[in-house]
């Protein structure tokens, strides 16, 4: 199922976990359209800005592939909101920095310099910019 012309449902359901584990990862009406809301409103614009295909690590999870893969219970992935992403040749961090010059967004988030976390949700966007390090082996979320 096409939800833009460059993005794929798939690529926001398809899991290694899911499929190691053997866990469905369907999202239901509601989550697809959440996750076309997020294609319509950041990827397939930054996908034409930057010409370069989006590679989707992970977008929808369902509660036990979230729940395995060590996400927080809530966890915009599981309501079709989220999506992490890399840019094959592209600088991640100038990405980073690129975005909220174009776009609206609820979290933005650089993780541990190598993906992308986006999210949007509507009218409740709080364009929040963070950027997440290991310290100590602890996840510690910086704001920007």
């Amino acid at each position: 199922m096409r939800l833009t012309a460059n993005f794929y449902l798939s690529e926001f359901t398809t899991s290694q976990v899911a499929e190691r584990n053997g866990f469905r990862n369907e999202p239901n009406e509601k989550q697809i359209e959440n996750l076309r809301l997020l294609c319509v409103n950041v990827l397939q614009p930054l996908r034409e800005i930057i010409s370069v295909p989006i590679i989707i690590s992970s977008g929808f999870r369902s509660f036990v592939v979230n729940a395995a893969v060590g996400g927080r219970f809530n966890s915009q992935h599981l309501e079709g909101k989220a999506v992490d992403f890399t840019l094959p040749g592209m600088n991640l961090k100038e990405v980073f920095e690129l975005i909220p010059k174009h776009f609206s967004f609820d979290q933005l988030i650089y993780e541990f310099e190598k993906w992308i976390h986006v999210s949007w949700n509507g009218e409740k966007n709080r364009n929040e910019l963070l950027i997440a390090k290991k310290v100590y082996g602890v996840t510690k979320y910086e704001r920007v």
